[in-house]
Order: C-alpha cells, then structure tokens, then sequence
C-alpha cells in the first residue's frame, strides 16, 4: 500500500433494513431484480429502481 494511503473497512447491510415485520407477518420493503431473481433487491431511488449487481434499473 502506499504511503499515506487509507484501508477501508466493507460495511454489512442489515437485512432487517429490507424487511417489516408486523404482527407476525413479515414483508418486503423494496423489490427484487427481475434478471439476477430472488435474494438480490433493488436500491430505490426517487425516480428509479436499480439491482446493485447487474445494474438494471427500471423507472417508477
């Protein structure tokens, strides 16, 4: 590494972030990307969708 350089530290995201949970029931906050299916949810935006791993983006 170089001098003066800085490592950063990856973050986790919280998987309770994606989901609420009422009353026992348990529901999705934000969509799934169609391309890469289940598991892999879409960042929302104010006017768009769009998947983190392939970057498909779909507009609201």
């Amino acid at each position: 590494m170089a001098k003066g350089a800085t490592k950063e530290k990856a973050t986790k995201i919280k998987k309770s972030i994606n989901y609420d949970v009422n009353d026992g029931t348990i529901k999705r906050k934000t969509k799934f990307c169609p391309k890469c299916g289940p598991g892999v949810f879409m960042a929302s935006h104010k006017d768009r969708y769009t998947c983190g791993a392939c970057g498909f983006t779909e507009r609201k």
